[in-house]
């Protein structure tokens, strides 16, 4: 028996605090290398390239695990904190 990982993501659940992004990419960062490298490490696959060319994320889905926080660490590509009290992710089973 084989389980896909979308159908163990579908358990957990989401509440995404709307204006105010716990992960954004800073005002004026081009897509840098560690940034390009998030949209195929994310867990989640969170990350994505938009139509002009730049790194955003899809908040909606994000584990917290902390992968892209820890690529764009060197440079400070990246501003990321967790979610205020309340929201994010919320793990079914732990």
């Amino acid at each position: 028996m084989s389980v896909k990982v979308e159908e163990k993501l579908f358990q957990n659940r989401y509440l995404v605090d709307e204006g105010h992004p716990h992960v954004c990419v800073p005002e004026g960062k081009g897509a840098t290398p560690a940034l390009k490298a998030i949209i195929s490490c994310c867990p989640a696959g969170c990350w994505g390239l938009t139509e002009d060319g730049k790194v955003e994320p899809t908040l909606d889905g994000c584990l917290e695990c902390g992968t892209c926080r820890i690529l764009t660490a060197k440079d400070g590509d990246l501003n990321w904190n967790y979610p205020r009290g309340g929201f994010g992710i919320a793990y079914k089973f732990g």
